[in-house]
């Protein structure tokens, strides 16, 4: 039985795209600003000069067109969200894409991004619709029998977001009978599937709308990874928080066609010489790092054989 619709203040800074005029309609003095990383701040990526990787067929397809087109997603502040009005996409995400571009010799500002639902990244990647795919993309064995990961570069958790009233949820364990939403096809749903039975499962294609339907008292928590939750609380301090540790390891990679491994490789050596030369904390510092959470270090790459 779902409590009275009860439209926040803050429903205004959250609402998904569809819903961007309104939003500049309903505001008013006291709600959270619209927050994300300002485009004057973001780093500068040094393009690779000479660069060639004939090995690869996804890369000489995108050195053909002139571009790359990498997927990602279109909601998710500070990691990957899409401006409505410019279509133009930022966060820490898509910083990692056009950081990534720029080692594999393509300028970052011709990156094309395509947003990809979660259960539809395998597929895109598959039929030649993106060449890589950065988004908050969890690697594990099923996946891998699927398509290839270049990373892991970001160690996220899965966690829960609330609305700053609820005083009965401080974990998975507390979710028996309540609503809970994620991502169709994620890992996150999956997880609370298996482990936390007892919660009732609602799944959309993206996270946005589980947060207005959380905003509007239709859930009673939205689950996905901490690093996504934490962009949506801080864009809304005073309705939404996020509650309890992390209950699980979360390493996000980057995905690529299956057997691609020269480009898998290619990544690999991207990610670590931009992790070494400062470039990726200073990604991190410009998007995700608005949020007050300190950039954590990052994780051991895990280069596995080409099979």
């Amino acid at each position: 039985m779902f409590r009275a619709t009860r439209v926040p203040r803050a429903l205004c800074a959250v609402l998904s795209a569809a819903l961007a005029l309104l939003a500049a309609a309903c505001g008013k003095e006291g709600s959270p600003p619209a927050k994300g990383p300002a485009a004057d701040e973001l780093p500068v990526y040094q393009v690779a000069r000479g660069f060639g990787l004939p090995a690869s067929s996804t890369w000489s397809r995108a050195r053909k067109r002139g571009h790359l087109v990498v997927g990602t997603k279109e909601d998710q502040p500070y990691l990957a969200e899409k401006d409505p009005a410019t279509g133009t996409y930022s966060g820490f995400d898509v910083e990692i894409a056009r950081m990534l571009s720029a080692s594999l010799g393509f300028p970052p500002k011709t990156v094309r991004f395509r947003a990809i639902a979660s259960a539809n990244r395998e597929t895109a990647l598959q039929n030649g619709q993106i060449d890589y795919y950065v988004g908050t993309y969890t690697i594990n064995a099923n996946r891998r029998k699927l398509v290839g990961f270049a990373g892991p570069y970001y160690l996220a958790g899965q966690s829960l977001l609330v609305r700053k009233d609820e005083k009965d949820i401080h974990g998975p364990r507390d979710l028996a009978g309540r609503r809970v939403c994620s991502a169709a096809g994620s890992t996150p749903y999956r997880r609370i599937q298996t482990d936390y039975p007892k919660a009732v499962l609602v799944a959309y294609d993206t996270y946005s709308i589980c947060v207005d339907n959380l905003l509007t008292y239709q859930v009673d928590a939205v689950t996905t990874d901490d690093a996504i939750l934490i962009g949506y609380a801080a864009k809304a301090p005073d309705e939404l928080k996020v509650v309890g540790r992390p209950f699980s390891r979360e390493p996000y990679g980057i995905g690529v066609p299956h057997g691609d491994a020269a480009l898998r490789f290619a990544l690999d050596d991207a990610l670590r010489a931009r992790e070494g030369d400062g470039d990726w904390k200073k990604a991190y510092d410009a998007t995700l790092g608005l949020s007050g959470v300190p950039a954590p270090h990052p994780p051991a790459i895990d280069r596995y054989p080409a099979s």
